[in-house]
């Protein structure tokens, strides 16, 4: 900088001072909106611990995160620039940029949900046991729901012929009590959101047969964490020291998901301390502590898989166009891989 070479030797040691004191200061002045994909529920804990423990004002950022209402909420706001960065499903940013070919760059630049949280819950006492089983039975979700529109990837990979089903397309609120009433034979929904909820309302896992799409065969991905691509270009460092925070607070939630879940009650007074502590952990245990994030450690991609998946996504939204896998997420924003090790390599 200019100020730390002035020919007046008297002041350079106050200019350089200042220089440094400027610096810190506009890093300070690095302002995030940050879009959540649902309400401050339990998964939410590593975002609001990185803001509450100060982890995002350490890297010279001033975030505000909001909660949400879906994935493709969190898209079209960041899209839109209403938000800088979001929290949504990359199977859902896909298709967006499928049918925006030519709108806003947005890109994904750290893989929170190694696999989809998509699941089948199906009541026994229809006699479900088995992906064969739901031929001819009724399954409600919302139309927005990821385990509907990826419906044609799970029946094609349990040579399941998709058509064989019925759908109700429901209201969110209404989709557990359907089943717990018997008035459907499965749902589709998140692994940690239904089974709390229809545990809610009085099924146990005894009652239920799950398949969560990952294990039965669908390589999806789950949600990650979007940019704006012309933020992330215009402030590089930004998006790379807020992937920093949040990776910090992630592994600190990862070691001790009970503490973490006390700064998604400083957000939410009224939230069900106990149901969420749950949500949070099914969430650690389903979709984050996966195989592939012990051996690699969490946040990045594989590229072929992805690959894949786009084009798995493609054919079952009947997509126009496919955007290339570089185009759905960009990794150079990520955390040294050693720093993202976050779970013990073999662990159970």
């Amino acid at each position: 900088m200019k100020m730390t070479t002035m020919t007046h030797r008297g002041l350079g040691g106050t200019a350089l001072a200042l220089a440094l004191w400027s610096t810190a200061g506009q890093a300070q002045e690095t302002d995030i909106r940050f879009q959540l994909d649902w309400r401050f529920e339990g998964p939410s804990a590593p975002f609001l611990m990185a803001v509450d423990r100060g982890y995002f004002a350490e890297e010279g950022l001033d975030v505000q995160i909001d909660s949400g209402s879906g994935s493709a909420g969190a898209i079209n706001r960041v899209a839109s620039g209403a938000y800088e960065m979001g929290f949504g499903d990359l199977n859902a940013l896909v298709e967006f940029l499928a049918e925006n070919p030519d709108g806003p760059g947005i890109t994904g630049v750290y893989s929170v949900y190694d696999g989809t949280p998509a699941a089948v819950f199906a009541r026994k006492d229809s006699g479900i046991e088995t992906p064969a089983d739901l031929a001819g039975k009724t399954i409600a979700a919302p139309t927005f729901d990821t385990g509907y529109r990826a419906w044609g990837i799970f029946a094609a990979a349990n040579d399941l012929d998709p058509e064989a089903v019925e759908w109700q397309n429901v209201d969110p609120t209404l989709r557990e009590t359907l089943l717990t009433r018997g008035d459907v034979d499965a749902i589709t929904g998140f692994y940690f959101t239904s089974l709390l909820n229809l545990e809610e309302r009085g099924m146990s896992q005894d009652d239920l047969t799950i398949m969560p799409f990952p294990e039965y065969g669908v390589p999806l991905y789950g949600n990650a964490i979007i940019a704006s691509e012309s933020f992330a270009e215009e402030n590089p460092e930004a998006v790379r020291g807020f992937l920093r925070a949040f990776n910090r607070a992630l592994g600190e939630t990862l070691d001790d998901p009970d503490a973490a879940i006390d700064y998604v009650r400083k957000r939410d007074e009224l939230i069900d301390l106990e149901m969420e502590t749950r949500r949070l952990k099914l969430a650690l245990d389903s979709v984050v502590d996966t195989p592939d994030a012990r051996e690699n450690g969490v946040g990045d991609i594989d590229t072929q898989r992805l690959a894949e998946a786009i084009q798995l996504v493609g054919d079952a939204y009947s997509l126009p166009t496919l955007p290339d896998a570089e185009d759905v997420f960009d990794s150079a924003y990520l955390p040294a891989q050693d720093d993202r090790m976050l779970l013990p390599a073999g662990s159970e």
